[in-house]
């Protein structure tokens, strides 16, 4: 299998589970440049289709913008298979909650997308690379006839936001203005695809911003193309810290493969707060009808973007730290909590922290051993002060007993 981080999911091998849903269109769905189906490998036999690449960064001196794909997916991928969307879906599908989404731009013309992107910043409704408006397609795109995918959150709005320069290199600044500008135009979870390796103090300042304003920060645990290098030993993942992640309030993710694992070569945050779908995944592209694959927790992170979504348009009066903890509550347990959308929107939590007294009542102590005397002189003292008061209080009836005896006249 070629390297996934960079051409793609193949679907030449893995379980047979894998295998049926990851190649959900008609023949095999194989990643690589060529937009269009390829010749069929004999009678009787389903062409396979070829599904381009949606690439982080362009070179612009060698290649133009991202070109259409020739080819759309026409069955449910498998990712949004294993998340049941269709469950999530009939309690919410997002709408009147606002996601910004920071990366290389959103084309407002993508398919799916017409008429709910809003772009901050000139250039914001263009994407030259094409990544952002994929992972907008992720979080918000709506279903369209002849096309098995659709969004997370295929009612909510998208807010475009410019984190990158026009090639899709990252932009630590732009990052940061971004978070502020799309905290004041009202976004109620703000997707960043980019890590850093440090953060700076206009980055932390817009994250502080953000959290200030009920905005919920969620963001790739570690840059898409990081992966562990030769020199890495032993079974142990190096961890890494990468900024707006690994920030705390922020969600860190982390991506999965179809098996529910994380990809050969993958490199683990320093903290990561949920797994998502994020190898192979089938979305839509800047232009165009077809269909596009992706990979890396960048993509992990739209799905759970796309959820946090989704708790906020259900469960309107939770505030940003609040939606944190049910998608984190709400997910599948593992190493990494799995995300569960409708285990997110439907888990029942405590509403409140119990009082200092409540918890104190229930509260279960154990008493331990200890050698210091002065516990037992006390609580003989105790014993001594109970048995003199019991003294007392029987001597005090006594008495009583007798005056009633000597003052009573005997029966005629």
């Amino acid at each position: 299998m070629a390297d996934s981080r960079t051409r793609g999911f193949r679907c030449t091998g893995g379980t047979a589970l894998a295998a049926a849903l990851l190649c959900c269109a008609t023949g095999t769905a194989v990643a690589d440049g060529t937009p269009s189906p390829l010749p069929s490998a004999g009678a009787g036999t389903a062409p396979a289709l070829r599904l381009p690449v949606v690439p982080a960064r362009l070179d612009l001196t060698r290649a133009s913008c991202t070109k259409p794909s020739g080819t759309v997916t026409t069955e449910v991928p498998w990712a949004q298979q294993n998340l049941e969307l269709t469950r999530a879906h009939q309690l919410t599908r997002g709408a009147g909650v606002t996601v910004a989404v920071v990366d290389t731009g959103v084309s407002a013309a993508a398919s799916g997308l017409s008429g709910r992107v809003t772009g901050l910043g000139a250039g914001a409704t263009q994407d030259c690379v094409g990544h952002g408006t994929f992972v907008a397609g992720i979080i918000a795109a709506a279903s369209r006839t002849g096309s098995g995918f659709s969004g997370v959150a295929p009612a909510a709005r998208i807010l475009a936001v410019r984190g990158t320069g026009t090639d899709g290199t990252p932009d630590e600044a732009r990052v940061a203005a971004g978070i502020r500008a799309a905290t004041d135009a009202g976004a109620g979870v703000v997707d960043v695809s980019q890590s850093f390796p440090s953060g700076t103090a206009a980055l932390n300042s817009a994250l502080e911003y953000a959290a200030r304003h009920d905005v919920l920060v969620v963001a790739a645990g570690v840059p898409d193309t990081l992966t562990a290098t030769s020199t890495d030993s032993g079974d142990q993942r190096p961890t890494v810290a990468y900024w707006p992640a690994t920030r705390p309030g922020v969600l860190s993710v982390v991506d999965l493969d179809i098996d529910g694992a994380r990809p050969d070569g993958a490199v683990d945050p320093a903290r990561a707060d949920l797994a998502a779908p994020g190898q192979g995944i089938t979305g839509i592209g800047p232009s165009g009808k077809g269909s596009y694959l992706a990979n890396g927790p960048s993509v992990a992170a739209a799905f759970v973007a796309g959820a946090a979504a989704l708790v906020r348009a259900y469960h309107p009066d939770l505030t940003a730290a609040e939606v944190r903890t049910r998608l984190v509550a709400g997910a599948y347990p593992g190493e990494v909590p799995r995300l569960n959308p409708y285990g997110a929107l439907s888990a029942v939590l405590p509403t409140a922290e119990p009082s200092a007294s409540t918890a104190a009542s229930h509260a279960i102590r154990l008493t331990p051993v200890t050698e210091d005397p002065a516990p037992a002189r006390r609580a003989y003292t105790v014993l001594a002060a109970s048995g003199t008061a019991a003294a007392v209080l029987t001597a005090t009836a006594l008495l009583a007993r007798r005056r009633r005896d000597r003052t009573t006249t005997p029966d005629a």
